[in-house]
């Protein structure tokens, strides 16, 4: 808790008019993973108007600022994403985006104008700290495949000065508004991606012997990759194998020579995600070759899974329980089987991850929705919410 009585929620609230102001500025202009250099400019923009010291790079639309650089305490890392996603708005927001097909779906324009409350705090209070705090805004965090953390963290993120601990956080429409949901161990899933190409032989549909029928092999494949989940992985180990999307064929008489199947699959554990990944590639190849088709495989790794180390966790929750009180902090009972970027922060240094409720009766709208559009009260929650992870991590101040 703050000193002199007053809360970090107090702290944050007269912020709310630059939060509201920075959030409506970047949904109305979103932008696709890696192509952030509107959203970057904004936020140097408000960095700048804040005074605090910030660094760019040429060649990524990556920011990091860094707020009592000459403090000697822990340094905590406050990450937030920038890029939005090739959705068309439907939300009556004022300040809905101007650009069909590109919208922040997944909440990230709330996320940007949370640190940049939580930073404006700090920057005009800077005997709060014990530590300096450094400040990601992150791009390409829906890219799913390199992302955008790797590339920041290449460029020193976590260096000068050496971070000791990262922050990060997500709205979450299935927890309630004002609310904050925390999970020590692993919390979200590592993804990885395929893509299967099933070679045949076309020709027509009415002499099928004449096969291998590419379409009926790719059927068998969808169904035989089911039972990785069902018998080849431990059922006490949550993973996930999905087909999103199948090609193939041109019209109703004709059988095709090639289909193409893609898909995902999600684990939580190291262990787990060499199983599957050996595991898939094997049954593939088998049922491909039992009808005489012919199958190339293509699988890609993606995000690590995401995995809160258990004393940071604790610190930082009984920090927001301190701030909030503990029927407004709330342990996640179950991992989430979607993927985050901020995983490879946590490969690299202790800290953790934490969901922002934004849930409200009557809105029903989901992340990566066309009509996802958190009420703008989560910004106070948001800033406060860094605020305090930061004194957890940090310890009290004298």
């Amino acid at each position: 808790m703050v000193a002199a009585g007053k809360s970090w929620t107090a702290l944050a609230r007269p912020e709310l008019p630059a939060m509201r102001a920075w959030r409506s500025a970047i949904h109305r202009e979103p932008e696709l993973s890696g192509l952030e250099e509107k959203t970057r400019d904004k936020i140097v923009g408000a960095l700048k108007e804040l005074g605090i010291p910030y660094r760019t790079f040429e060649d990524f639309p990556g920011v990091v600022g860094l707020i009592g650089g000459d403090r000697s305490g822990p340094v905590v890392a406050l990450r937030a994403e920038m890029d939005g996603l090739p959705v068309s708005e439907k939300t009556s927001l004022p300040f809905r985006s101007r650009f069909p097909g590109r919208m922040h779906a997944c909440g990230h324009d709330v996320h940007m104008a949370s640190l940049l409350g939580a930073a404006a705090v700090l920057s005009r209070q800077p005997h709060l700290m014990r530590g300096p705090v450094k400040l990601l805004f992150q791009p390409a965090e829906e890219d799913g495949n390199r992302g955008g953390a790797l590339p920041l963290i290449e460029r020193g993120c976590l260096e000068r000065p050496r971070v000791d601990f990262v922050v990060g956080q997500h709205v979450l429409p299935s927890l309630p508004l004002g609310k904050i949901g925390w999970r020590s161990g692993p919390f979200m899933a590592a993804a990885d991606f395929f893509r299967i190409t099933v070679t045949g032989r076309g020709g027509h549909a009415a002499t099928p012997q004449q096969g291998p029928d590419a379409i009926l092999v790719a059927s068998e494949i969808v169904s035989g990759l089911q039972a990785l989940v069902s018998r080849v992985r431990d059922p006490v180990d949550p993973a996930v194998v999905s087909v999103g999307s199948i090609h193939g064929g041109t019209r109703n008489n004709i059988l095709p020579s090639e289909v193409v199947l893609e898909g995902t699959v999600r684990t939580l554990r190291a262990g787990t995600r060499d199983l599957l990944e050996r595991s898939f590639k094997r049954r593939v190849r088998a049922l491909a070759a039992s009808l005489g088709a012919k199958v190339r495989i293509e699988y890609r790794r993606g995000y690590p899974a995401l995995v809160n180390p258990p004393e940071a966790t604790r610190r930082v929750a009984r920090a927001l329980v301190e701030e909030f009180g503990g029927d407004h902090v709330v342990e996640v009972e179950h991992p989430i089987m979607g993927a985050e970027d901020f995983a490879r922060y946590l490969e690299r240094v202790p800290g953790t991850f934490l969901r922002l409720g934004v849930g409200v009766p009557g809105s029903p709208a989901s992340l990566h929705s066309a009509t996802f559009a958190p009420d703008e009260r989560v910004l106070v929650l948001g800033a406060a919410t860094l605020l305090a992870a930061t004194e957890g991590l940090q310890g009290s101040r004298s």
